[in-house]
């Protein structure tokens, strides 16, 4: 095939207790929050078979909790009962016919639980305290810890008799297994705790009762994740050591690797501030010390090209790409027939994967708004439009490119007209902030896209209802975008429509400041309301170039919105490192042209700031000049044109107004 000549090494097959995989990419374990009442569903079985039919070798379905005191979220699916096995038939036998061997992961959080989803203690070796929530842990008893053994075995059992052709016992980011296996949460002085063999008691016990009860051909996978963020965490050297005492009983097959944990939650999905390929230096030690099972590493394994390279040099026998393939499910499939080109890339953000489960939501994708809409939308796989029409797209940000793309995709003629010389509207001032370049790069595959798609691209062409009508299109869809907004209106000054002071000048927006067309001079003022990218992101842009920057906002702490995709966490010390100030809880009371009236939200006190530019990262206003003059076309407005968002919900009315053409 075309794609193993330059991806030669991670698309060879690989075999695992005589299942072969077709390749070496597997779609890992993560919690996609899908399940309908505890019972996986249409959108899980779609969710999967869609990565099975882009060519996954190997599938590690959603983590399925072995008792009830390892519930960690609402989409959890039923533990110790027998009632999910029908339901989970449906989704492994479509799997397996598309070409994929699927597995289940067994997992138990121990200590790190949540006790708004379970309502029950979290269990762990010594009774430690939680890093999930604010709650401690209970101390299990010998008879306790015999429960847990038998109910990951009873589990596997579960998962034989509902298809999956193996399991992965999880014992990774500092989770139950990894709490017994180091010394600081195992303080234990009975035979579950302090040599190896005592710590390793548990995981050894649970893995040979499950070769035992689900015979020789079951593949059994053990997870593990390094980090050195503190140094009483298993690492190095003590974490070789307890992997290789695992490989000499024969019975774990694989092992994967990730990162970080709940002690350092930040790297566990890392974001763009972190580099690519976080485990492949481990998972090469790995390699060197394990006799039977083969290595996987996962963790910001993000394209082919990194998948080949770790596989290439020696650094592990698999990878595992998840956001890669929740990004773009046909990720395999394309790199097999020699169009890596066409893969689009993961941009790292966390928005809507990571970031819609930390609010207990179903996960998504930014740049794929069908991941969780198989069932319903497909992947990118579109169906032929029955009558293929002319369509006029207006503005080629987010919105607009999507719905171009898939209504070509589907048959339909379009014309795009962008107003600016290059494609991405404000998502490409995004992509020039620091560390943002993956957004640069999913703009240029969609300009890929489009010349294979023939569309007419007409750029520095701000269209107007004449042009559009001079056209005789079939239908218009509308995405021009937002525009900041030029009062610089406070949500939580709302008695005023204007910033006081906004008269006096020097006050710019943040796609000024990344335009290069703002005047700042040397101490800049950054207000912001949104907590995410288009401020922060600006600020740390702002203050790469030189400006000494203050950060201002009326929340609690900086990135708020940010939280929900852990990216918060490793930027404010980015910012801190190059001498950004933070003032929380506070907003502009008024601008003098040279600074500013900052109030305190908690006393109303007031203090006076020099500066000598404002940028205010506010709420956007819709910009739609066409609607209104377009009466008697079938017209769509989208986007930020029909009302300022985030970027998922532009590709998201994209992708479906592009489906409903």
């Amino acid at each position: 095939m075309p794609g193993t000549e330059t991806h030669a090494h991670v698309l060879s097959p690989i075999t695992l207790r005589g299942q072969t995989l077709r390749n070496r990419i597997v779609f890992g374990a993560h919690t996609a929050n899908m399940s309908d009442a505890g019972l996986p569903g249409p959108r899980f079985a779609g969710y999967l078979l869609e990565r099975a039919l882009g060519g996954a070798g190997m599938i590690v379905a959603e983590p399925m909790p072995v008792h009830r005191t390892g519930v960690l979220t609402r989409g959890n699916f039923l533990h110790s009962t027998d009632e999910v096995i029908p339901h989970f038939r449906k989704v492994t036998e479509p799997v397996k016919e598309a070409g994929a061997v699927i597995l289940q992961q067994l997992y138990h959080i121990g200590a790190h639980g949540d006790s708004d989803l379970s309502f029950q203690p979290h269990w762990g070796p010594s009774g430690g305290p939680s890093y999930h929530d604010s709650d401690g842990s209970h101390a299990m008893t010998g008879a306790e810890i015999e429960e847990l053994i038998a109910a990951h075995i009873a589990a596997a059992i579960r998962c034989q008799k509902a298809g999956f052709q193996g399991v992965e016992v999880w014992a990774a980011y500092h989770s139950l297994l990894d709490q017994f296996w180091t010394p600081w949460s195992n303080r234990r002085t009975d035979e579950w705790g302090g040599s190896l063999e005592n710590r390793t008691r548990l995981s050894r016990r649970i893995i040979e009762g499950i070769r035992k009860a689900c015979g020789e051909e079951f593949i059994i996978g053990l997870a593990i994740s390094t980090s050195d963020a503190h140094d009483v965490l298993l690492q190095g050297e003590a974490l070789l050591e307890t992997v290789a005492l695992h490989d000499a009983t024969g019975h774990v097959d694989y092992v994967t690797c990730g990162h970080g944990g709940y002690m350092d939650f930040e790297r566990l999905m890392p974001t763009f501030l972190y580099g690519e390929k976080l485990t492949a230096p481990f998972t090469e030690e790995l390699k060197r010390v394990l006799k039977h099972a083969k290595v996987t590493s996962e963790a910001h394994v993000r394209t082919p090209e990194n998948a080949e390279a770790i596989i290439a040099s020696g650094q592990a026998d698999m990878v595992s790409i998840v956001r890669g393939q929740i990004a773009d499910p046909h990720l395999a499939r394309k790199t097999a027939e020699g169009r890596a080109g066409d893969v689009r890339g993961c941009i790292s953000c966390n928005q809507m994967c990571w970031g819609r489960r930390s609010r207990d939501y179903w996960i998504s994708c930014l740049v794929n708004p069908s991941a969780g809409r198989e069932f319903e939308w497909g992947g990118d796989r579109f169906t032929p439009a029955a009558r293929p029409r002319h369509i006029v797209v207006v503005g080629a940000g987010p919105a607009g490119l999507e719905a171009t793309r898939v209504a070509a995709e589907r048959g339909h003629r379009v014309d795009l007209f962008e107003a600016q010389p290059r494609i991405g509207g404000q998502f490409r001032l995004a992509g020039e902030q620091p560390r943002r370049g993956q957004v640069l790069d999913l703009l240029d595959w969609y300009e890929r896209q489009l010349s294979k798609l023939q569309v007419r691209l007409h750029l520095n062409s701000y269209a107007d209802a004449d042009d559009i009508r001079a056209l005789n299109p079939d239908a218009v869809v509308l995405a021009t975008g937002s525009l900041p907004d030029e009062d610089g209106f406070q949500r939580w000054l709302p008695a005023h429509d204007r910033l006081p002071g906004i008269n006096k000048g020097n006050v710019w927006s943040p796609e000024a400041v990344m335009r290069r067309e703002a005047k700042l001079g040397s101490e800049v003022i950054l207000y912001d309301e949104g907590g995410h990218w288009r401020g922060l992101g600006t600020a740390w842009a702002l203050a790469e170039r030189g400006h000494k920057v203050t950060i201002v906002t009326p929340e609690t702490f900086i990135g708020k919105e940010l939280a929900r995709t852990s990216a918060d966490i490793g930027l404010r010390p980015r910012l801190v490192k190059l001498g950004v100030s933070f003032l929380t809880e506070h907003l502009i009371a008024e601008w003098h042209g040279n600074g500013a009236t900052l109030r305190n939200l908690l006393t109303g006190a007031e203090t006076r700031q020099p500066a000598s530019a404002l940028v205010m990262s506010t709420t956007n206003r819709a910009f739609d000049p066409l609607s209104q003059e377009l009466a008697g076309i079938e017209t769509h407005l989208i986007g930020d044109a029909a009302a300022p968002r985030q970027a998922p919900y532009a590709f998201h009315e994209g992708r479906k107004t592009g489906l409903s053409l």
